[in-house]
């Protein structure tokens, strides 16, 4: 608990409409809702405030903080709409308002999660996500980071089956900051299992994991096909039926392994021991790789693209900071038309790297384009989509940097991310090869026509403003690039809604 915000956000429950936007949008996984039983509800610490909890009327609703576990930056209040304009989170002096705080959240933590609440609001929604236990929580990242709050929901929607290969960059070094890591696991003792080797070889890394642990998974197949052609006893078969009918799936296959264990520990045969000894590796894993633009499109690349070549089922995520962000901020393919970076001191003269579209290029990859601050159901729609697809995806999403100097403070950072797309400097989009395959419309771009000012975007954030003040009549050349860019890959995206069109 270091305590080091000066102002820390207090709930409003008198204003709440219990969105949870707040919870999703934090970098450091402080601010969570807690639903309550009556008994629960009884229990709380003295002075609580709650409210009943919107369509479950037998629970009770709170939204706990950790406030000396926040860095201030105000994203929660950011984003928080509030009921008739009135904001549920308002910023106030953390040492005068800790201690009770405190208290609420360490109570909201002793709690179970409650899974009727998420089945009644949906796992795979933004409100119905949060009531999920982030397993990234707390961690070394900037206030305001507009990494972590993509990880972090990727850790509710899939951590308790997650293997992370994360490349070397600010996501490692807030993942894994030795001798501490911000990944956690739930009560049953399950979370992410988290790697780095060193340098930009993390989608080779991970491939490595993924064949190893697939490979495990054959031995123990073929195992128990012999020990349901040799059993005589009905829920063994069953149970390692159901096993083989949900190998492929990671939702269904996870309930199916428990039974599968258990029916086997009742077994109690030799050859059921044996395979109990590996049940650890059972049930079907969520195998990810993490890293930054700098890996992904740059020094990484050769490595990603054999990855996504493979036809595996593998998950790609990459966090654009358009920026090699850990290192000083030098200049990457991801780098657009016009920015300024180390080794780009005069703006970047070449356009960005398409990664989006050379991964599509292969036809049998699922790829998404996602601002969180633009369209939070989007982005929580194209990483469980993603994690679904059977063979590999790419997912490229758009995190605003303290490297950007965004004008207003990386208190506004899922301001920036939604300023990206309404003035089109970023795009929104998701391309499913199985709706391809069932004659259904693969390509769905998500981002409506641009209705900002493209080029005050632009000035709103030092990288670019910058340029624009030692040398405006670069600048105003670059940015006219950069605008036209924009404009023609738009152009391109609604080529592609037709292109992909269904039969």
């Amino acid at each position: 608990k270091r305590g080091i915000a000066v102002n820390v956000p207090t709930w409003n429950p008198d204003n709440c409409i219990q969105c949870n936007f707040c919870s999703y949008v934090c970098p450091h996984a402080v601010i969570r809702p807690v639903a309550m039983t009556a008994e629960e509800a009884a229990a709380a610490p003295e002075g609580i405030q709650t409210m009943p909890m919107t369509g479950m009327p037998d629970y009770t609703f709170t939204m706990a903080i950790s406030q000396l576990d926040c860095t201030g930056c105000g994203s929660c209040a950011n984003v928080c709409p509030g009921k008739k304009g009135e904001k549920a989170l308002t910023m106030v002096n953390m040492e005068a308002n800790y201690a009770e705080s405190q208290k609420v959240y360490d109570f909201g933590q002793t709690l179970p999660i409650k899974q009727e609440v998420i089945d009644k609001f949906k796992p795979t929604t933004v409100k119905g996500s949060q009531f999920k236990q982030p397993l990234l929580e707390f961690s070394g990242a900037c206030a305001g980071c507009g990494e972590t709050p993509y990880a972090k929901l990727i850790t509710q929607l899939f951590g308790d089956r997650m293997y992370i290969a994360n490349a070397t960059g600010c996501s490692s070094i807030w993942a894994n900051s030795s001798p501490s890591t911000p990944y956690t696991t739930n009560k049953k003792g399950h979370g992410p299992a988290w790697s780095n080797s060193l340098f930009e070889d993390a989608a080779e890394f991970g491939y490595g994991m993924l064949l190893a642990q697939r490979a495990i998974r054959d031995r123990l197949k073929n195992e128990l096909d012999e020990i349901a052609a040799n059993t005589d006893k009905a829920d063994v078969k069953d149970a390692i039926k159901e096993w083989n009918d949900t190998f492929a799936s990671g939702i269904e296959n996870g309930p199916a392994t428990e039974k599968l264990v258990a029916a086997l520990e009742a077994c109690g045969c030799d050859a059921s021991k044996n395979v109990l000894k590996e049940k650890d590796f059972l049930a079907k894993k969520s195998q990810w790789i993490f890293g930054g633009d700098g890996w992904a499109y740059d020094i990484g690349f050769g490595g990603v693209d054999h990855v996504l070549a493979s036809g595996k089922d593998i998950n790609v995520m990459v966090f654009d900071t358009e920026v090699y962000s850990n290192t000083g901020g030098q200049s990457s393919k991801a780098t657009p038309t016009g920015a300024i970076a180390q080794f780009a001191a005069g703006g970047k003269e070449t356009k960005k790297k398409d990664l989006a579209g050379i991964a599509m290029s292969y036809g049998y990859v699922y790829v998404a384009h996602i601002s969180m601050g633009a369209d939070m159901n989007q982005c929580v729609k194209a990483l469980a989509e993603a994690e679904a697809y059977p063979g590999p995806s790419l997912i490229i999403a758009y995190a605003p940097c303290i490297n950007h100097g965004i004008k207003k403070g990386m208190s506004k950072a899922q301001t920036e991310e939604k300023l990206a797309v309404e003035s089109g400097y970023w795009f929104n989009f998701r391309y499913n090869p199985t709706l391809a395959v069932e004659g259904k419309d693969a390509f769905s771009l998500d981002s409506k026509e641009p209705t900002g000012d493209y080029q005050a975007f632009l000035k709103g954030e030092n990288r670019y403003a910058s340029l624009a003040k030692f040398n405006p009549e670069r600048a105003a050349e670059l940015f006219a690039k950069a605008e036209k860019n924009s404009k023609d890959e738009y152009d391109h995206l609604k080529k592609l809604v037709t292109l992909y069109a269904g039969k």
